[in-house]
């Protein structure tokens, strides 16, 4: 399962280990739900400047958020793409994700990995507009942070 990594920002450092957990995790994700091999997704790392604009431009929304995710499984088929399946973007801001953190009490590896669980889930279908499913959502990210081994609960109001 590609997953491809893009650190567009330069405020917060992002290490290769961080990387790679963050490319189990993805890999976990989509494993849970039997999604092909070939199945792509692209992580992109931006700064609180740069989710303001997508979030503005895509959500209607003033500020940053913590994750956005950008689904290509939303529309038919393209002909001739038969053979990559290109799920999306999931694109996370690191500093948000580092103030997160530090608010919810736990590391900043453990936030990005949240995010990008919850982000990849989005692209997967899920979504928390309901209670029902916000707890379908919920259960389904700390299953798999736990079978990707950073197991311990998460404490979050979304």
């Amino acid at each position: 399962m590609p997953v491809l990594v893009s650190n567009l920002q330069e405020k917060v450092p992002v290490e290769s280990k961080l990387e790679e957990m963050l490319i189990r995790v993805v890999e976990k994700a989509l494993g849970e739900h039997d999604i092909p091999e070939n199945a792509e997704v692209s992580l992109v790392f931006v700064d609180d400047a740069y989710m303001s604009l997508l979030n503005q431009q895509y959500r209607g929304i003033d500020g940053p958020t913590d994750v956005l995710s950008f689904a290509m499984q939303e529309g038919p088929d393209m002909p001739g793409f038969e053979e990559e399946q290109l799920l999306g973007d999931v694109v996370v801001s690191m500093e948000t994700a580092q103030r997160q953190a530090e608010e919810y009490g736990h590391s900043f590896n453990r936030e990005v990995a949240y995010l990008t669980v919850h982000g990849v889930l989005h692209l997967l279908g899920y979504d928390h507009q309901t209670l029902t499913d916000k707890q379908k959502m919920r259960e389904q990210e700390e299953n798999i942070l736990t079978r990707a081994c950073l197991s311990a609960s998460l404490i979050r109001e979304n």
